[in-house]
């Protein structure tokens, strides 16, 4: 499967739903994962802006989001 945002599992952006759906993760797993990265380690928020812009949205609103043709 290839890495795309998830927009139906989406916080923010939708970046931790989408790598949580290409690993077989819990998308609440790989978000603590991604807090502890970050005030822990001190991986800085760029990193998630960057992955933002690189990693295509999948399109797929859901039944509820915006209606695209």
């Amino acid at each position: 499967m290839r890495l795309k945002r998830s927009m139906r599992d989406k916080k923010i952006a939708g970046v931790c739903g989408g790598i949580a759906q290409a690993a077989g993760l819990s998308p609440s797993a790989v978000r603590w994962f991604f807090v502890l990265l970050v005030l822990v380690f001190g991986m800085s928020g760029w990193v998630y802006l960057v992955l933002w812009l690189l990693i295509p949205s999948d399109d797929d609103y859901g039944e509820y989001g915006e209606y695209k043709e």
